[in-house]
């Protein structure tokens, strides 16, 4: 049946159009942004899970830069030790000189000692970065416990777990124990750094100092420190002493220097694998809401051939309605 008040065949045309008109403006914004799920109205679920692994993909760039920045501090306190050592198996060589040399000598060896202790410290003042330092400290206060140097804490690693609560993991480095000098008066011989700390001849830490007299025999109770022992005008069986305090003091700073290696290592995974973990969540982020271009290209071209199509059924519809004035010509 033909009427003119009611166009069927133009009514299914144009909402068939319409829908291919909707379809076609989700397919150029897909092709547009290069995502099947740009917002939330999209796909709730995905858009959701997107936008929490997007967030906390961020927060694992800042880790990545934290252990950047904690290498760093670890690779200069690692290269202030090692220096370290090295200068103090060189005064341990002068003290092994000065066993049975004449009181000339020793005086003269006694001026090299005092200028390689003089470097002990440079070494130590100057592994300093970004303000951090770990072998010269000063645990006067700004400390947990005065005298005791607190860990630096090096993020690494940004966790959510399946209850969706987030937390902070970190690499602490015990400044404590691989400290070589500590300024604050509250420190005593056991919690001093490695070279201020008093010594007994065998190498042992002890609380309080005991001094030594001069060219005396060696007293088992006398103590020493790194940074300040003398050979001038003293015994060869305390320059003995020395040497014992001097090898307590290299045990000591090669277990620093291996904690501080191994936490260098860590340090170097955990960036690796934080880069691989990101990576990782780039991946599953995309396969729930990255558009498959090769798919959407392909259903553009149907939807443009499909618009056509249906603006010229449209046209067709509307052209029968202009039959029926055909019938009132006479």
């Amino acid at each position: 049946m033909s009427s003119i008040n009611t166009n069927a065949s133009a009514m299914t045309a144009l909402q068939t159009l319409a829908a291919t008109n909707k379809s076609l403006n989700v397919t150029q914004g897909r092709i547009a942004t290069g995502l099947r799920v740009a917002e939330a109205s999209d796909n709730a679920a995905y858009w959701s899970i997107a936008t929490t692994m997007r967030s906390d993909n961020k927060a694992l760039s800042t880790v990545q830069d934290s252990l950047g920045l904690g290498a760093s501090k670890v690779d200069t306190a690692y290269t202030g030790m090692n220096k370290a050592i090295d200068t103090l198996n060189d005064i341990k060589v002068k003290l092994v000189a000065a066993n049975g040399a004449s009181a000339a000598d020793k005086e003269k060896i006694d001026t090299e000692i005092k200028a390689l202790q003089s470097q002990l410290k440079a070494y130590a003042d100057g592994a300093t970065f970004s303000g951090s330092n770990m072998l010269s400290v000063d645990t006067t206060t700004g400390h947990a416990v005065a005298g005791t140097a607190d860990d630096v804490k090096i993020v690494s690693a940004f966790n959510r777990d399946a209850s969706g609560t987030a937390s902070i993991s970190t690499i602490d480095v015990k400044v404590q124990d691989i400290k070589l000098y500590d300024a604050s008066a509250a420190s005593t011989g056991l919690t001093d750094g490695i070279l201020d700390a008093h010594r007994l001849g065998t190498g042992a830490r002890v609380a309080a100092a005991s001094n030594p007299t001069a060219g005396a025999a060696a007293v088992g109770t006398d103590t020493y420190t790194v940074a300040t022992l003398s050979v001038k005008g003293f015994s060869d069986t305390q320059i003995g002493a020395m040497l014992g305090v001097v090898e307590g003091a290299l045990k000591e700073m090669t277990t620093a220097a291996t904690n501080l290696g191994a936490a260098k290592s860590r340090i170097e995974l955990q960036k690796a694998f934080t880069s691989s973990l990101m990576d990782s969540i780039d991946r599953g982020v995309g396969q729930l809401v990255d558009a498959d271009m090769n798919k959407e290209s392909t259903r553009l071209q149907a939807l443009q051939v499909q618009q056509q199509l249906g603006i010229q059924a449209l046209s067709i519809a509307n052209g029968n309605s202009q039959s029926i004035m055909s019938l009132f010509r006479g």
